[in-house]
């Protein structure tokens, strides 16, 4: 076969901070996908990229190159109208759990295809694959059989979906490339795209647990995506969100799905509830369903009914009790006063090197591992009153869970103008 273009080439067109054709970017990703780019040479493009950047209109083809890469779902079978959301991810963050079947008990249809989790933020897969017998992996015709039936499906993406971003993440994640805007926003996209959803709403995660610490970064990146999303006829907002401390009270796999539970249940923690029902407000109004109330919703017991329903439908057991760890040890406050912050990347640090996380794509995870937490930014807190209690099957891991956690917290005297975090939503972003 005779390539249209050499890599080397499109290299030095972004090398020397030239606009990628159309060609070239169609040429790059198809070679890529089928093995004519070796990982060396599209290396070197990544890099090329994330320190030179890409205009709108090489972003937007760069995410439809990867969504042509493979298929594309399709639900026009279903009858109620379709909506997903995507998070960007952070420390604690399971309101996938609970979101997609409250969306569903108002009226829409929510085909969820999720991740796993890699470094400090926690994979929605991981979490769910904690619930004896859950499957994340099913037929085209299983996920249609489970919207049909149930409303909501989570799930992992099909290997014929997007598979030319299957190859660049994990290409990104060894080259250093990941915090990489266009990078991140057409992996994101062309997945979401090519899942065929009518409706997205896109939680865009800021602060210290964020891989976008920035809020500018985070506001800037959700503006990419709401533009590719448009462009590509999908009904798509963003809200940019705070990560600058733990969502909820733990983070950890089984952890989490029992705290989503507990949400389901028409309780949980305060800040879980409050982000759970705003963005099921938002993927509702996108779907054209205006009459709904999430939140009577969830005190009522019908998204707990759809949740139970959607987990036996992939296999799992709603009623099993969850794992839980072996080992735990307590860390406790070391003075009195008031916890004026929490640093989520510590905790997150802590949660994955007690075995709830990965440091590489394929690495097994522990479903009971994690990290609970018994006080948030703005409680009064004793001296020698319990802050975490750390989870583990492996006793050796608490020293370094340990020293992740150090300087996790500031105990102070409360300021008169009360302490200084980000508000849970920075910004609502339309266009």
């Amino acid at each position: 076969m005779i390539e249209a273009f050499s890599a080397a080439e499109v290299i030095a067109a972004k090398r020397d901070k030239h606009v990628l054709t159309d060609a070239q970017i169609d040429w790059v990703i198809d070679a890529y996908t089928r093995g004519a780019v070796a990982d060396e040479q599209m290396s070197a493009l990544l890099m090329a990229i994330f320190l030179n950047g890409m205009q709108g209109k090489e972003i937007s083809r760069w995410t439809d190159a990867m969504i042509n890469s493979g298929e594309r779902m399709n639900w026009s079978a279903i009858s109620r109208p379709t909506v997903d959301k995507h998070s960007t991810g952070g420390v604690g963050d399971k309101i996938t759990l609970p979101l997609a079947p409250l969306v569903a008990a108002c009226g829409a249809a929510v085909p969820q295809l999720s991740g796993r989790g890699l470094g400090h933020t926690g994979g929605t897969l991981d979490k769910l694959e904690s619930i004896p017998g859950w499957r994340a992996s099913l037929t085209n015709a299983e996920m249609l059989k489970t919207l049909q039936d149930c409303g909501a499906v989570i799930c992992a993406a099909g290997a014929g979906l997007a598979p030319a971003d299957k190859k660049l993440y994990a290409l990104r994640d060894v080259t250093a490339t990941v915090a990489s805007i266009p990078l991140i926003a057409s992996s994101i996209m062309s997945k979401k795209i090519a899942e065929g959803t009518s409706a997205l709403v896109l939680d865009v995660k800021a602060g210290k647990g964020a891989f976008m610490e920035d809020p500018e970064k985070a506001k800037e990146l959700a503006h990419v995506m709401v533009d590719l999303g448009k462009r590509a006829g999908v009904n798509t907002v963003a809200l940019v969100t705070a990560m600058d401390i733990p969502l909820g009270l733990t983070a950890g796999n089984a952890l989490e799905v029992r705290e989503s539970i507990e949400v389901l249940s028409g309780g949980g923690p305060e800040d879980v509830v409050e982000l759970t029902v705003l963005l099921a407000r938002e993927m509702l109004d996108l779907a054209g369903i205006k009459d709904a109330d999430p939140a009577a919703a969830l005190k009522n017991g019908k998204a707990m009914d759809v949740w139970r329903a959607m987990i036996s439908s992939q296999g799992g057991d709603p009623d099993a009790k969850l794992p839980v760890a072996k080992e735990n040890t307590v860390v406790s406050a070391q003075k009195d006063g008031t916890i004026l912050s929490m640093d989520a990347m510590k905790v997150g640090m802590a949660a994955w090197r007690l075995g709830a996380g990965r440091s590489r794509q394929g690495e097994a995870v522990q479903a009971g591992a994690g990290v609970e937490i018994h006080a948030k930014p703005g409680e009064f807190i004793k001296a020698g009153s319990p802050l975490y209690t750390l989870h583990t099957e492996v006793p050796a891991s608490f020293t370094r869970a340990l020293e992740s956690l150090q300087d996790s917290v500031v105990i102070g005297d409360l300021p008169a103008g009360g302490i200084d975090r980000l508000p849970l939503v920075i910004e609502r972003i339309v266009d």
